[in-house]
């Protein structure tokens, strides 16, 4: 069992203002996205796939090509909004990408073995990469499965804007019964949590169990992709920004296939970079555990 790694990195940063896939975190020049494949490697993946639109793949390849091959297995998929399945016409005033549970779609041929899923601009820490790896190696890849990483909301929010959480409801004995999207989530000076929804403003403990897509599913998933992303065209025919997101895939996959998704909370604080704001913060972050000796002052010998 060679469990893999799908990275989303083919977002378009537009509350960044820059390509943040490939700006520099580490006191080395790294990237998050060196210190999520770092990680991943000491926790036991095999293999990386990248998803990306072919836009940045030159500046993409240009910083990651060569960086890895000594390390980890290393493969690209492409995710275009004309890349759909068979059968289902382009909106033509469609002009973003179709969302995360699309993005996740691209990478079905590259893989035969449990995988992981994370976003290209969260440092989730070392600790979690091994709680999803050692779920994934007991895995069958031939069976529909899956597993999300629990973060605690209050772990995972910016000081300089909202955010977007698939923030979870879970049973008494740890297993997904939900996932409810929130785009708009935000902290107020005072520690108060709030998220917006139809314009009315609605209170948040911090105390929720959210997930950042580090998750984990094995290959028969992407069928599972297939029929939500087509259900969600059919649903979404008059609206161009609509977008297929990842947890509304893992809601189908519980309601309608029966699986049993077990969360695996961890302690660790995820740190996100949804605004140029957020760069210091996670660059100190960063800096305070290379001088603690969680990493390296240079992951990759010979770069």
């Amino acid at each position: 069992m060679k469990p893999s790694v799908v990275v989303l990195a083919a977002g378009l940063a537009s509350r960044y203002g820059s390509l943040k896939q490939i700006d520099q975190f580490g006191p080395s020049g790294e990237t998050i996205i060196d210190y999520s494949i770092y990680d991943a490697i000491r926790a036991g993946f095999k293999k990386v796939v990248f998803i990306i639109r072919r836009n940045i793949e030159h500046e993409f390849k240009e910083v990651f090509v060569g960086k890895f091959e000594n390390y980890i297995e290393i493969d690209y998929a492409f995710q275009e909004i004309d890349i759909v399945p068979d059968g289902i016409a382009v909106p033509g005033e469609r002009r973003k990408p179709w969302g995360t549970g699309h993005a996740v779609m691209m990478a079905a041929e590259k893989i035969n073995d449990p995988f992981a899923v994370i976003n290209a601009d969260d440092f989730y820490g070392t600790k979690s990469f091994k709680l999803l790896h050692d779920h994934l190696v007991n895995l069958q890849p031939d069976r529909l499965d899956a597993c999300l990483i629990g973060y605690r909301l209050i772990n995972t929010l910016s000081d300089n804007g909202y955010v977007s959480r698939g923030v979870c409801t879970v049973s008494d004995d740890a297993f997904l019964e939900k996932v409810t999207e929130r785009t708009h989530i935000y902290k107020q000076p005072d520690s108060s949590i709030y998220y917006v929804e139809n314009d009315e403003r609605f209170a948040l403990s911090g105390e929720e169990i959210v997930s950042m897509n580090l998750v984990g599913f094995t290959p028969p998933f992407f069928e599972v992709l297939k029929e939500g992303f087509e259900s969600f065209i059919n649903d979404n025919s008059g609206d161009p920004k609509a977008e297929f997101f990842l947890p509304d895939a893992v809601t189908n996959m519980l309601e309608n296939h029966r699986v049993r998704m077990p969360v695996i909370e961890t302690p660790e604080l995820t740190y996100g970079v949804t605004y140029l704001e957020d760069k210091p913060v996670v660059k100190a972050m960063i800096r305070n555990l290379v001088d603690r000796g969680q990493y390296p002052e240079k992951l990759w010998k010979g770069r």
